[in-house]
């Protein structure tokens, strides 16, 4: 009788866009297991329970290949996850060099990291696509706290998000979203989930934000990198030009995030998107798949 024997597999979990040393968003860590099948690591990603878990491989076209799985599907491109993975190999002290490239279903880029453990991943330069009206979000969330300033819009620096303006952060913090309606949204208009900010003035943050995405089995998440250029991008465009801005994420979650989004520009168009933050090793965990 043929017995199915279980692989035993050491994923690193590491906190992603922490703020002085704490905080941040928890990511799956995989390395050099490229023998993986695909539902195999979508088993780990659903046993680790993570929003995202992160497999490095080998990449004939840069010097390295991520892929990104969610507990539900596998998504082109994660910002903390990929600042998760440079965190780590930082930590364990298996890059030898600073300036790296990855392969990802959303294409390739460039990574730089810091002295100080700064990891900087870059983005797609910005698409702005449709505007919607504020009563498709009927249901989903308290319309009465759009800040109509600023339009509703889809965004992409490699996924596709809606950004939602809210009119403060008290009412940022008291949406109650309805996430099988922000699903159904999610699927209708192709995007990843909403990305909800108000903006603030009280210390060197540009917005306080918070991050729906149950299409992809997050009903919120902590710190959201590439939603995260994408807000800086559209406020690039709507609000004020300035080559930095800095989010701060998951209040409502107990696990505040800090994320620095560096842009480069001509007049008004925007050249190059970065996104960085800090990582922290949390532990390693031996997985059965």
């Amino acid at each position: 009788m043929w017995i199915h024997k279980k692989i035993i597999v050491d994923v690193y979990m590491t906190s992603a866009f922490s703020k002085n040393g704490g905080g941040g968003n928890r990511a799956g860590v995989v390395l050099s297991r490229p023998d993986f099948a695909h539902h195999q690591k979508m088993e780990i990603a659903k046993r680790l329970g993570y929003s995202e878990t992160a497999f490095v491989s080998d990449s004939d076209k840069a010097d390295f290949k991520l892929q990104y799985f969610t507990p539900t599907e596998e998504v082109p491109l994660c910002g903390h996850a990929t600042i998760a993975t440079f965190s780590t190999l930082n930590l364990l002290n298996m890059l030898d060099k600073v300036d790296c490239t990855i392969e990802t279903g959303a294409g390739i880029f460039n990574i730089h990291i810091k002295e100080d453990g700064l990891v900087l991943m870059e983005q797609n330069c910005p698409t702005y696509l449709k505007v919607l009206n504020s009563d498709v979000f009927m249901g989903c969330v308290e319309t009465d706290f759009i800040d109509h300033r600023f339009p509703i819009q889809i965004v992409s620096t490699g996924l596709n998000d809606i950004m939602l303006p809210v009119d403060s952060a008290e009412h940022l913090g008291q949406l109650s979203p309805d996430f099988e309606m922000i699903a159904n949204l999610s699927r209708e208009k192709n995007v990843v989930g909403v990305h909800a900010f108000t903006l603030t003035t009280e210390s060197d943050e540009t917005a306080i934000c918070r991050n729906f995405a149950p299409l992809y089995g997050i009903d919120e998440e902590s710190a959201t990198g590439t939603a995260s250029c994408a807000l800086a991008c559209y406020l690039f465009k709507y609000h004020k030009q300035q080559p930095q801005y800095i989010f701060e994420q998951g209040h409502n979650m107990g696990a505040i995030s800090r994320i620095v989004v560096n842009l480069s520009y001509h007049e008004d168009i925007i050249d190059s998107v970065f996104v960085g933050g800090y990582g922290y090793l949390l532990g390693k965990k031996s997985l059965p798949v």
